[in-house]
Parts: structure tokens; C-alpha cells; sequence
């Protein structure tokens, strides 16, 4: 099997109903820049530059309705797919600001909690969407040294933090034929220099 190299997460796509809204939060308050909007009323898209080739991008649908407050990582019932978005600083200094800002423009921030491996304060965006703004120890190294603390793990944690073969079927490669490219959004936004 081919090894596959990650880079990080290149975004986690949310939604708005005012666009105006999230701009003003995202850029003006929180000092992430806006990089790339594309789209028009009813179908807008913003990306956000959260640092090291992360990107925050939120569609705006006017239609779609308030989600209820819900405090980061507790259980809820029914239908989810989402907890909060983690955005890691450079420093404990970094998390103090951002908790003056929130609390001078009003936004729910939590006080500052040290989980042992980061310390961290949470919030919501003007979409309610939970945020966690996290300063890493330099203590801890989970690339390095990564700890399993579940007190009852499930058989596949305990293979432990390499992935283990035979749990899938080996893929059968893509030959040059069958690899179709179509045209997404955006793409007239960008010269093909700039896609190569």
C-alpha cells in the first residue's frame, strides 16, 4: 500500500446566515485575514487563514436556522456530526488576549482550563459555533510520545497509534484513464499557472 503524506487540516467547512456577521467576528475581532470569497447572495463562500495552511470557510445560507448554544464536549441526544473547532496559538499570552476580546465585545468565553497537554478557553462565533482556542504544553510531545488514557479502551486502541494492515481490502490503483478531473467552483477564479 502507497503511503499517503498529510499536511494538516486544510479546513472544516461551516455555515452562516449573515456573512457580514461572521467577517466581522473571524477577521476584525479575532485577527484571522480573509483570504478568498467566491460566490454571490444566497451561495457565498468565505475562507479564513488560521496559520501553518489552515483555513476556516464558511458557506452563507441565508435560510438556515440558529443552533442552541451547547457547551464544548458535552454529550447531547439525536442527530450530530460536530463538537467545536480547535484553533491551537503560539502562546498562553495569545489566549489571554482573545479572552479579553471576546469578553469586550460580549461573546460567551469560558475561564482558562489546563488539560495537562494544552491550556484552553472556549467560546462561540456569532453562529454559535463552539470554538476552542488552545496553547500547546511544551511539556508534551503526543507525536512523540503519544498517551493512552481510556481507562476501558476498545480492542482497536490498544494496536496502538501506527496503523495496522488487514483491517481493509487493498485498493486496486486508479489507472490514467479512469482519472477524470471535473470543474469545481472557483476554478475560473484561479489562472492555470497557478493549479500546476
Amino acid at each position: 500500500m502507497t503511503e499517503i503524506h498529510y499536511k494538516g487540516i486544510h479546513h472544516p467547512a461551516f455555515v452562516t446566515q449573515d456573512m457580514g456577521k461572521t467577517i466581522r467576528f473571524w477577521r476584525d475581532l479575532l485577527g484571522l485575514k480573509l483570504i478568498y470569497t467566491v460566490g454571490g447572495p444566497g451561495d457565498r463562500q468565505a475562507f479564513f487563514d488560521a496559520g501553518l495552511g489552515n483555513r476556516l470557510v464558511f458557506f452563507e445560507w441565508p435560510n438556515v436556522e440558529d443552533i442552541p448554544y451547547k457547551r464544548h464536549g458535552e454529550p447531547q441526544d439525536g442527530p450530530c456530526v460536530f463538537d467545536h473547532v480547535a484553533i491551537a496559538v503560539a502562546d498562553e499570552e495569545s489566549l489571554w488576549e482573545i479572552m479579553a476580546r471576546l469578553d469586550a465585545a460580549e461573546f460567551p468565553v469560558s475561564d482558562m482550563i489546563d488539560h495537562g497537554y494544552c491550556r484552553s478557553i472556549y467560546g462561540y462565533d456569532p453562529n454559535r459555533l463552539p470554538i476552542e482556542f488552545l496553547c500547546p504544553s511544551p511539556r508534551v510531545d503526543l507525536d512523540r510520545l503519544p498517551v493512552f488514557a481510556d481507562t476501558d479502551p476498545v480492542e482497536a486502541a490498544q494496536e496502538g497509534p501506527d496503523p495496522q494492515p488487514g483491517h481493509w481490502p487493498e485498493p486496486e490503483p486508479i489507472v490514467d484513464e479512469e482519472r477524470l478531473i471535473a470543474p469545481g467552483a472557483g476554478r475560473e477564479d484561479f489562472p492555470k499557472r497557478n493549479l500546476e
